[in-house]
């Protein structure tokens, strides 16, 4: 029986390595997490004997690859990723080989959708004013307002998306959104109104939240910038769970010291981690947190059981979920 060279890149545990190797006799599964942290860290004591596993290695599953990875694994077919984001993997390389790469967009979804409702509810309830005043030790009464009836617009309805505009629908919230295969306006399920991505500036002008939740393709890159920022209304907020990329981070802080909108919540950031020297650290209408959104306590059990089932997947044939398409995705 001819075997399947598996290399793991990223600690995992022996109970996810277990789950793996038990999905074929044909699994031969190395686990080299050691050694790529090392090669990361400077240390190239142990390159040889990556660069030996690699050389027989059919396919990788985990949330860093080693540099060079496509010259350095020839026999590569396909690799697993960890993360649902690939942007930082896309190198020319990896573009022009016929390497599959698959993500695990998807499981984020619930624990992202919640994410989105606390910033929502936090802004709502003046949380962020709360927090003030109890640092300066003052007693001021803000009147809080209600999501119900207010209208949020989810620039990108994926997995992500649909979770925020059911999560949004069960608090009585109205919910646009623009979807880049939408070709007229319409309906979907938790979606009073969809729009065509063309269609952009009709969201951010009718809604009282702007979720961004879209991948970084050359075009999102930068895809808020100062006039989406000023057809926001001023009583509006923008919350950003996607990449740091997709809006012009100046022009956003532009728009925060001048209240051309209200307030952001914001989980990503052009550069990470976030400079100390930003503004946007000391401005009172904004909440951020350093790219955790997506985050929960069995992440690597339910990355690794997507990475299952698709292995299952590849034994048999049979094609692959999550296929990236890399030519779209591929930053500017």
């Amino acid at each position: 029986m001819e075997s399947i060279n598996i290399l793991v890149t990223s600690v995992i545990g022996d109970e996810c390595l277990q789950q793996i190797a038990e999905v074929s006799p044909k699994v031969k599964l190395t686990d080299v997490s050691s050694l790529l942290r090392a090669e990361n860290g400077g240390d190239f004591a142990s390159k040889e004997k990556l660069d030996a596993l690699l050389a027989d290695t059919k396919v990788i599953f985990g949330l860093r690859l080693p540099q060079n990875i496509i010259s350095r694994a020839p026999e590569l077919k396909w690799t697993q990723l960890m993360s649902a984001g690939v942007d930082r993997f896309l190198d020319t390389q990896m573009v022009q080989s016929p390497v599959i790469l698959t993500n695990v967009s998807g499981i984020h979804a619930t624990i992202i959708g919640e994410f989105v409702l606390g910033l929502m509810l936090m802004f709502a309830k003046n949380a962020p004013m709360h927090f003030q005043m109890k640092q300066e030790k003052q007693w001021t009464r803000l009147p809080p307002s209600s999501l119900r009836s207010k209208t949020v617009g989810i620039v990108g309805l994926g997995s992500i998306g649909r979770e925020v505009a059911r999560l949004a629908k069960a608090v009585g919230m109205k919910v646009m959104a623009t979807r880049r295969s939408a070709k007229r306006e319409g309906k979907a399920r938790n979606v009073d109104i969809m729009l065509p991505s063309g269609q952009l500036q009709r969201l951010l002008a009718d809604s009282d939240f702007v979720v961004l939740a879209v991948p970084v393709t050359p075009e999102t890159n930068r895809l808020i910038g100062e006039k989406e920022l000023r057809s926001m209304r001023p009583t509006a907020y923008l919350i950003n769970i996607s990449r740091g990329d997709v809006v012009d981070e100046e022009a956003l802080i532009h728009a925060l010291d001048e209240h051309w909108i209200a307030g952001a919540g914001l989980d990503v950031f052009t550069t990470e981690p976030l400079p100390t020297d930003s503004r946007l650290w000391e401005l009172p209408n904004v909440i951020l947190s350093p790219h955790i959104a997506g985050g929960m306590e069995d992440y690597v059990m339910r990355a690794t059981e997507r990475f299952v089932e698709n292995l299952g997947r590849y034994l048999s044939g049979k094609k692959l979920r999550n296929v990236v398409e890399e030519e779209r995705i591929l930053k500017v």
